[in-house]
């Protein structure tokens, strides 16, 4: 496990996914990040690549040939490299090799860093395309939080979410696991949000942000804790299992989507699918801040 810390917060990445998986305050010991409980959800905060959802069948067509591939990709589960480290920053890098390109033939590398900066954690990804053909993926995250934070006495539906700028939010509905991108509905975030383990119940609230820089806020009148993730993506995930009653809440920065409803099976022509040419990069980003 690779340890970052500061004077406020200290923050630990396992190499496996390069997934970000404590975050406690230094003075107080509350510990901010879900801890994969196995019960409810056996992960911290996942790294989805090279596609985010799941894909009809759980396969693909690309360049006319079909591929397996389950719900948001390999990332996760493979070892990440370290290439930079220092006491408040950590890069990790994951490349093609035989094992990726039997599940995604392309040729990557993949490139996840955290910065820790005061009571903030900053994350980037950087996708590079090495190679001359075009790089056809998707990307997000999917950190969750405990909810409630610190306090034993208190209860997931005390708690809230805010979203700012506050305002009437495009959802994108999701039947069963896949997206329903025809057929999104007005969401009324002009107030917070109460949690209830009912919101969940068709899985993922899934708001259109149009790459829009956005705040979305954990917290509850009757504590000073909670967190707040701010991104420009095109999409974001709140979601809990439902029906299990679940401690834990999770914000998803996406840049992408399950496959829709009307999925061909085609990578190419999936919905909210990127296309990096040979030897371009694609950059992605969001902080949380802890309180």
């Amino acid at each position: 496990m690779i340890t970052l810390n500061n004077e406020y917060l200290t923050v630990q990445v396992n190499p496996l996914g390069a997934e970000l998986s404590s975050v406690k305050d230094n003075e107080s010991g509350l510990e901010y990040m879900w801890q994969a409980d196995k019960a409810y959800w056996g992960r911290h905060a996942p790294i989805l690549f090279p596609i985010v959802g799941r894909l009809q069948d759980n396969q693909y067509r690309l360049d006319g040939k079909s591929y397996q591939m389950t719900q948001h990709g390999f990332a996760r589960d493979r070892t990440f490299t370290v290439v930079d480290q220092d006491t408040t920053h950590v890069s990790l890098e994951l490349k093609a090799d035989a094992e990726t390109k039997a599940l995604f033939p392309s040729d990557f590398i993949l490139t996840i860093s955290y910065e820790l900066v005061d009571h903030q954690l900053k994350f980037s990804a950087d996708v590079a395309n090495p190679a001359d053909d075009t790089l056809t993926f998707s990307l997000g995250a999917h950190p969750g939080f405990n909810v409630p934070l610190g306090d034993p006495a208190a209860d997931f539906t005390d708690y809230q979410v805010t979203v700012s700028p506050k305002k009437v939010y495009q959802r994108v509905p999701l039947v069963g696991p896949y997206s329903d991108t025809q057929h999104s509905v007005p969401l009324d975030l002009t107030q917070p949000m109460s949690l209830d383990h009912e919101l969940f119940d068709h899985d993922a609230q899934v708001l259109t942000l149009d790459d829009h820089e956005t705040t979305v806020m954990l917290s509850t009148p009757d504590s000073d804790h909670g967190v707040a993730l701010t991104v420009a993506a095109p999409y974001l995930g709140i979601w809990s299992p439902y029906p299990k009653q679940a401690p834990f809440v999770c914000f998803e920065p996406w840049w992408g989507l399950a496959d829709d409803v009307q999925a061909t099976g085609d990578l190419e022509t999936k919905v909210a699918i990127h296309h990096l040419a040979g030897h371009e990069n694609f950059q992605a980003a969001y902080q949380i801040t802890y309180f």
